[in-house]
């Protein structure tokens, strides 16, 4: 946003300057009364207020004192949380630029305006006091990557020229960092632990920056506490999230503004451009600190999720064990009988055994259907083993082994348990790729019943 608005600042000026080379004419400054504004409560609640310049005929930017801002003579800003904002409006003219302020009294919480859930999965939401710290999945595959800018429609919004593989930034110092973001004042924290990362393009805005030796560059970079986050939802366009000041998520490429492409209570994916090379765009994905990465590894356990899973608007908590990975990624094989968005990608690790498992949030119950349904696109034929388990105690467990077939297409499988005891089991465990050691990738959607 800020950029934006100097860009527009820039232009202004430069046509103003250019309209006689030799002469300039600049006209006579703008007065602090040019730049007054009045503002009113709006009719919908008054935790919104409508603001107004006083000229219509100027540049006006104004900074509503929330961590927000707009250009243009009226503007509206947002307070959810009652306190004291102090609301600037700077205009532009031929002359030069003059600024006022008012303070604006907000006297009540108003929580409804955050009622989107994009606020509390990214925030922990108005009863997490400390906010909600983020880190780069690096247990994932893909974490981190480049694609084209614009995005190429044959692959989807993702990082098809390049995506790291797991841990593969070990040495970058960005694995440790965490990106705290609280409703309170909309504060944002940075927390580096001393080092960040960066293109090697940025090398002239951080001194002592240094070749890692995993690429790129990484450098000394202090804390940046107390900046502040913005999402934007803007009807038609792009969410985007943006951070202020000096801060950034994960790799700096010069920007602070990122697009939103998923965030859920476990995972958040962005993307966003590069200052230095517009034929670029870059994808990082953060899960919550301290809790299990998407492809396992790490503290915490699962949260619990339940049954059907289409992978499109819940991310559920899958994690890999005996060398699997697994990630809910765009879906690279979309025709057949599923052309869905979203689905679970696992890479089967190169033990005979290896998995991924996921925890649900209630026990089934087979005395009606005792199927669960399952669609795989599978690089090779074999068994699959389905297990379902008592999470409070794994040897509590019944398996069925289904046949699959190899062949470039979606199929539907049926792991059947008919018969079995309801109420004891809430937890499945799948392995594709049963008894082999072959590293192949299989592709998992719409687990029902």
């Amino acid at each position: 946003m800020k950029k934006n608005i100097l860009f527009l600042i820039t232009i202004v000026l430069l046509a103003f300057s250019s309209c006689k080379e030799d002469e300039p004419v600049l006209g006579e400054a703008p007065t602090e009364a040019d730049a007054e504004f009045t503002f009113v409560e709006s009719v919908v609640t008054s935790n919104i207020i409508d603001f107004k310049a006083v000229r219509s005929d100027v540049v006006a930017v104004w900074d509503f004192g929330n961590g927000t801002s707009a250009e243009g003579s009226t503007g509206t800003g947002t307070y959810p949380r009652k306190g004291i904002y102090t609301v600037q409006l700077t205009i532009f003219s031929q002359g030069g630029s003059a600024s006022t302020s008012q303070d604006v009294v907000i006297i009540n919480d108003d929580f409804s305006l955050l009622s989107d859930p994009l606020f509390t999965y990214l925030t922990g939401g108005v009863d997490s006091l400390n906010g909600k710290a983020w880190a780069i999945d690096s247990a994932s595959i893909g974490h981190f990557g480049v694609g084209p800018n614009p995005i190429d429609p044959a692959f989807g919004d993702t990082s098809n020229f390049y995506s790291a593989g797991i841990n593969e930034k070990v040495g970058a110092s960005f694995y440790d960092d965490r990106y705290v973001f609280k409703i309170e004042a909309f504060n944002f924290d940075m927390i580096t632990q001393g080092i960040v990362y960066l293109n090697g393009k940025q090398s002239a805005a951080f001194p002592g920056s240094y070749d890692p030796g995993v690429g790129d560059l990484s450098a000394p970079f202090p804390d940046q506490l107390g900046e502040s986050w913005l999402l934007k939802f803007d009807a038609g366009e792009d969410t985007t999230l943006t951070v202020s000041g000096n801060s950034f998520l994960g790799y700096n490429t010069g920007v602070n503004t990122y697009k939103v492409i998923r965030l859920t209570e476990n995972s958040m994916y962005l993307s966003y451009e590069d200052n230095n090379d517009a034929a670029l765009r870059w994808y990082i994905r953060l899960i919550p600190r301290g809790s299990t990465p998407a492809s396992g590894g790490g503290g915490g356990g699962s949260t619990g999720f339940s049954l059907p899973m289409d992978f499109e608007t819940t991310e559920p908590s899958f994690a890999g064990f005996n060398g699997s990975s697994v990630a809910v990624i765009n879906n690279p094989v979309a025709f057949g009988n599923n052309t869905s968005s979203r689905v679970l990608e696992t890479v089967h690790g190169s033990s005979t055994d290896a998995g991924i498992s996921v925890d649900l949030d209630a026990k089934l119950d087979f005395s009606i259907n005792g199927k669960i349904k399952f669609k795989l696109f599978a690089p090779s034929g074999g068994v699959f083993k389905f297990k379902i388990e008592d999470q409070s105690d794994a040897q509590n467990n019944i398996e069925v082994d289904i046949t699959c077939t190899a062949t470039p297409a979606w199929i539907i499988y049926e792991a059947d348990f008919t018969g079995s005891s309801s109420g004891v089991y809430d937890k499945l465990v799948l392995f594709p790729g049963w008894n082999t050691s072959s590293t192949d990738t299989y592709y998992i959607d719409d687990i029902t019943r």
